[in-house]
């Protein structure tokens, strides 16, 4: 088996944290509807925190944090992730990527994103002014706009938009087409549903809703089939855990800890 070292597995666990946020998160726009009202399976103080693992090697951490701010005035969420190396991988290539989102508290749509890298020496800082009512984006770093579908969502609103729509009537075998703003530019991905498998985690036996997004076969994967990502079947809808099957073995996020959900965590009482 290869050596996942240096700038390689960096690459990786870069790749991971951007497809744990696309993938974690992907919405289904225009597919399902939300929940009626002001409802949402989130509030703030919510915080979850991910465990990577490379195998059995803890390669790095992933959270997200939701809390309330203002934003020209008005009253939205701020949810922000953070991915990072830690023990090995920490010292072979540190890496420390920041997303923020600041969207509104109905419709999760985006007024603005954030992103912040720190990869070894390399350093990115973009931001992304989200215009929904004429659907374009002002990259600040760039100083351009851009053109955008209507009803446009960064990487972390997905999430949470996700979250917020009613899953109960999902078919097994329905693929659900998204595209999001990432990275300076438009973002297709699909993701398709497989339908309701039990998961054992730390924290005891979850039902979860299964997705398999599709990958780009290559660099990182062999087939376009080789993530899965569970997602609690309960009330409060959270990532549970997401599988890679890699060129060079295999790669683990689990949800590690939670505080602050809005609802009990759906554990099955043997």
């Amino acid at each position: 088996m290869q050596n996942v070292t240096g700038k390689g597995l960096d690459y990786k666990f870069r790749t991971v944290i951007v497809l744990l946020l696309l993938g974690l998160f992907s919405g289904m726009q225009g597919q399902f509807r939300m929940y009626a009202g002001n409802e949402k399976p989130f509030q703030t103080g919510e915080k979850l925190t991910f465990q990577v693992k490379f195998g059995f090697i803890v390669g790095g951490y992933a959270t997200l944090e939701l809390k309330h701010a203002y934003y020209n005035n008005k009253l939205v969420y701020h949810a922000r992730g953070e991915g990072k190396t830690v023990g090995l991988a920490e010292k072979l290539y540190s890496v420390k990527d920041i997303f923020e989102s600041y969207f509104d508290t109905n419709s999760i749509l985006p007024n603005k994103a954030i992103r912040d890298v720190k990869e070894g020496n390399y350093r990115k800082h973009d931001e992304a002014v989200f215009n929904q009512w004429n659907n374009t984006v002002y990259v600040t770093r760039k100083d351009t706009i851009i053109s955008v579908p209507s009803n446009i969502l960064d990487m972390v609103s997905l999430l949470y938009f996700l979250r917020s729509l009613d899953l109960k009537n999902l078919q097994a075998g329905s693929v659900l087409h998204t595209v999001t703003f990432f990275d300076e530019a438009l973002f297709p991905f699909d993701i398709r549903f497989r339908g309701k498998e039990v998961v054992r985690t730390k924290f005891g036996k979850i039902r979860c809703y299964r997705f398999d997004p599709v990958v780009e076969p290559g660099r990182m994967f062999d087939s376009e089939d080789d993530m899965t990502m569970w997602i609690s079947d309960d009330r409060n809808l959270v990532p549970v855990k997401v599988r890679f099957d890699l060129l060079v073995g295999s790669l683990h996020i689990e949800l590690s800890e939670y505080s602050n959900l809005k609802y009990p965590l759906g554990i099955i009482l043997d």
